[in-house]
């Protein structure tokens, strides 16, 4: 029994070691002890619409994905290291893997290679690469098992420190499973609820990306009652990516419909200058049916965090006013008033007789 409970123990431990307890690691650019500007985080939308901004491309299909690591800035030709050392694996002309004996596999991409596939490469010391032209980072991605892991969680890279605050924008209520809002006064039948929240870069990144929102590492929300303090919805963080993410099928699950990524591309054209917007859903997919609340005023508790735990939190009260003599609680739709009658006819043309004398 003795030797079956520490079999146990020791397979827990070396679980945890695979997540949380794993060891740090440096910046895979030199100075590797220095911490170094990221102009993108695990978990940003990556959105290619098929459809023009202005053909509704924003509601229409396209490739959608979480960006499964992070962008180091860094200028164009700058040599690029392993963060642990481990045998090589080319991925393609632009893009390697690195194995390491410690159950972690680390993939840079965006580079010029100079190893060869199967090379035995050794931390700060081996030159994998330069950053290619026209890049301005290096995409680092670190897997611990068959997980993809965020690089800047607990056991990632380090030194890095981070004493900003992410920013919820925004609380929208939209009528469910449509991009219209409501209005905040009059809340009827069934909706969803979303969030605009992003994070800003700890460290200044210059280029185009200057001034790019960044996605915040969690975010959570709550529901209650105003005035009685009941809880329709306790707090629970429908995004979260201080450690793995989500499927990639779930990705209109975890961000809301008119959210994009910074410098979005809709249709044939990629609008380098423009910042993403950041749209998190926060209701289930089946949203709330406010039919089964009580007529009353509520409030959305939202609350963006870091990967340090810096966070800010943002209100938004709601007036709930279902009719119950009507199916979907909302007032019925007033009728469009008659047409006009028409004009009446014209008169018949006078006709005038004219008598010879």
């Amino acid at each position: 029994m003795r030797l079956r409970l520490i079999l146990i123990l020791g397979l827990t431990a070396l679980s945890l070691l695979a997540t949380t307890g794993a060891a740090a690691y440096p910046w895979p650019v030199k100075p590797f002890n220095k911490q170094h500007p990221i102009r993108a985080n695990f978990g940003d939308p990556r959105t290619i619409f098929q459809l023009g901004l202005f053909q509704n491309g924003i509601a229409g299909p396209g490739t959608f994905l979480f960006h499964n690591g992070i962008d180091i800035a860094a200028k164009d030709g700058t040599s690029v290291y392993p963060v642990m050392s481990g045998v090589v694996k080319l991925l393609d002309a632009e893009s390697l893997s690195i194995t390491t004996t410690k159950g972690r596999t680390f993939q840079y991409f965006h580079l010029v290679p100079v190893v060869t596939d199967g090379e035995h490469v050794v931390a700060q010391r081996t030159l994998l690469g330069y950053i290619r032209k026209g890049a301005g980072h290096v995409h680092l991605s670190e897997l611990r098992g068959f997980r993809v892991w965020n690089p800047l969680a607990e056991g990632g890279i380090a030194p890095y420190r981070d004493r900003t605050k992410p920013t919820v924008a925004s609380i929208l209520l939209r009528r469910w499973d449509t991009l219209n809002e409501v209005d905040s006064l009059g809340v009827c039948g069934r909706i969803s609820i979303a969030s605009e929240a992003f994070d800003t870069p700890p460290m200044r990144v210059s280029g185009t990306f200057a001034n790019f929102p960044v996605s915040p590492a969690a975010v959570t929300w709550s529901l209650r009652r105003v005035g009685t303090g009941l809880v329709i919805a306790p707090p629970s963080t429908p995004v979260d990516f201080r450690g793995t993410l989500p499927l990639a099928p779930d990705f209109w699950n975890v961000y809301a419909r008119g959210a994009y990524q910074n410098a979005p591309r809709f249709g044939p054209r990629q609008f380098s200058l423009m910042p993403g917007r950041f749209l998190y859903n926060l209701t289930p997919t089946a949203g709330i049916d406010t039919r089964t609340l009580v007529n009353g005023v509520y409030q959305v508790t939202v609350r963006a965090i870091d990967i340090k735990g810096n966070s800010q939190t943002l209100n938004k009260r709601f007036t709930v006013v279902n009719q119950p003599t009507t199916e979907t609680g909302c007032p019925a739709s007033t009728p469009p008033p008659p047409p006009p009658p028409p004009p009446p006819p014209p008169p018949p043309p006078t006709t005038t007789t004219t008598t010879t004398p």
